[in-house]
């Protein structure tokens, strides 16, 4: 078994924050086996989960960014009482699979979300299919965003997206800008489905293809589908779950 880590961004907060930690951690003796504590943002969370994919280890997040929403509140008084209660999630991210106009093959993992953008001024002309059945045979818009449950209050709800629970088993499509059809809202799809996005003019109106972060220019294809092999343990503090920070933004949409 591995011992306890902590992986801090390296701004100051951040810094400050591991110094304090490690003075507890000691203080307290704590010890758990496997366990990621990750000081930083939600950027730098997806980052780490992305790095570790392949262990099977437990990530809890401070958060010393600036929304957090992945990550726990810091209290310097009750931090070993958070770590020793805290409770766990297993979330798996989305699979990109891009083909480009020059017919390579780029892979990526999304825990958030893949977003098509557009890469010019152009819009983008698309057509979505969901396994072999049309969900829309031609989108004109800036894009298109497909989002998990753990990324549905994130980018996906800033393009008026869903919000999802966390086990929903479910998947949102939502457009970006949509010009045609203009009232076009996007579809819920199971997380089991395999969502194929095809660039209808790749020579005019190229695109880019995005996994949270890490972005493939000029694509003419993109599947995304669930990686159900890959497990993200996600520690939360008691009262502040993931699934309470999602059940807190829907009520807020709804009263908005």
């Amino acid at each position: 078994m591995s011992k306890l880590q902590i992986i801090s961004d390296n701004n100051l907060k951040s810094r400050k924050i591991k110094n304090i930690l490690i003075k507890k951690i000691k203080s307290n003796q704590f010890k758990k086996e496997n366990l990621i504590i990750v000081i930083g943002g939600d950027g730098f969370m997806l980052q780490t989960l992305k790095k570790n994919k392949n262990s099977n280890k437990h990530f809890y997040g401070i958060n010393s960014g600036n929304y957090g929403f992945l990550m726990n509140k810091f209290s310097s008084k009750d931090i070993i009482k958070n770590l020793f209660k805290s409770n766990m999630i297993s979330i798996s991210p989305l699979e990109m699979i891009v083909k480009t106009k020059n017919n390579q093959i780029k892979k990526s993992i999304a825990i958030n979300e893949v977003s098509v953008l557009r890469q010019s001024r152009q819009a983008a002309s698309l057509s979505i299919k969901q396994g072999s059945r049309q969900i829309i045979k031609k989108l004109v818009s800036d894009g298109v965003l497909v989002s998990t449950p753990a990324g549905s209050t994130a980018y996906n709800l800033s393009v008026h997206g869903p919000i999802l629970s966390l086990n929903s088993k479910k998947l949102s499509i939502s457009p970006i800008s949509a010009f045609r059809p203009r009232r076009w809202k996007g579809k819920i799809v199971k997380d089991n489905t395999k969502i194929v996005i095809t660039n209808l003019n790749p020579s005019k109106r190229p695109i880019s293809a995005v996994a949270d972060n890490l972005e493939v220019r000029n694509a003419k294809s993109i599947t995304v589908k669930t990686n159900n092999k890959i497990k993200f343990n996600l520690l939360y503090d008691k009262n502040r779950s993931l699934q309470k920070k999602i059940k807190i933004e829907q009520l807020r949409k709804e009263t908005n």
